[in-house]
């Protein structure tokens, strides 16, 4: 296992590399002189010039590249236009509440999809099987952004029904429960929808194999059969799948914390883009890549651990 991860990790240097390229390009595909965008549309001729000495754009383009990354692995992603704080700080502010609002709605779809799935799936074209279904579909059509404002005229904002009212939950901010919940739903929704879908139909693979009919024929109980020898083989594309949603909810949490007011990396890199902060949007950007790879490690290693035979290499 040990030599797996290390191969893995080498194999990811590549992958890095064109990370790196990707997000240093971004300061070359905007349109204009990004010296003079930064200094200001009254910046005078010597501003510009001053401005574009500073951020290194009068440097061959390998030089630049190479002091981009030499400065990113410092910690270094330079320095806000608007606040003139290093990006770092910017962004590590923001991080983990953006990676807990990821980490909540991946353990919400997780485990609404994995149950759902699992008795659509022992269920299979029953009345429950076509019901499970419908709510998936429904789940996976709405926007997030939708989703998000109705649940807040639902249950933020309120609903009066007789003697009873439904403002159980905050409509912004983050960090106590009850501005947890609407968000992380929210977000989640989707995720849970494809991971149900996912679930019944690799569990229904399975369940038709030589070796689950055996063990049903030897008396083994139904719950065992199910839960120790179909979910477990069931679940490696599904671990797939939730890699992605992970790293898919990192991205999509952007209207999500737009809608709820959440001070996030999503909200930091929309504030940005209105305020042209490049600095900013460069660095987010980079920071949600390599969480992608990393996250993407994750499930070539959790692959190893449900199933040794399959080859990664």
């Amino acid at each position: 296992m040990f030599t797996f991860i290390v191969r893995r990790l080498i194999q990811t240097i590549p992958v890095l590399i064109g990370v790196t390229i990707l997000t240093f390009s971004l300061m070359h595909l905007i349109p204009g002189d990004p010296a003079q965008i930064m200094a200001g549309e009254s910046a005078s001729p010597a501003q510009i010039e001053q401005m574009r000495e500073r951020l290194g754009l009068n440097d061959p383009v390998p030089v630049q590249y190479a002091a981009y990354v030499s400065n990113a692995i410092q910690g270094d992603l330079g320095n806000s236009i608007r606040s003139g704080r290093p990006v770092a700080t910017e962004i590590s502010g923001r991080f983990w509440v953006t990676v807990e609002l990821a980490l909540y709605s991946t353990i919400l779809s997780v485990f609404i999809g994995l149950i759902a799935g699992i008795v659509s799936a022992t269920k299979h074209y029953t009345l429950t099987d076509v019901v499970i279904m419908i709510i998936a579909l429904f789940g996976l059509s709405m926007p997030n952004f939708w989703l998000g404002l109705m649940l807040i005229q639902w249950f933020a904002i309120g609903l009066d029904i007789g003697p009873f009212t439904t403002n159980w939950f905050a409509a912004s901010g983050w960090g106590d429960w009850k501005q947890i919940v609407l968000p992380v739903f929210t977000l989640g929704t989707a995720g849970a929808a494809i991971i149900a879908r996912m679930t019944r139909s690799s569990m229904l693979e399975v369940i038709g194999q030589d070796y689950i009919r055996t063990a049903r024929a030897k008396g083994v109980k139904e719950r065992v059969v199910i839960y120790r020898h179909a979910l477990k083989n069931a679940l490696i594309p599904v671990v797939t799948v939730v890699g992605l949603q992970f790293g898919g909810l990192l991205g999509g949490a952007v209207l999500t914390e737009t809608v709820f007011a959440i001070n996030g990396m999503g909200r930091l890199i929309i504030e940005a883009i209105r305020a042209r902060d490049f600095p900013i949007v460069q660095g987010t950007v980079l920071v949600f890549a390599l969480l992608f790879v990393f996250v993407n490690l994750l499930v070539d290693i959790a692959y190893r651990f449900l199933n040794k035979r399959i080859d990664l290499n």
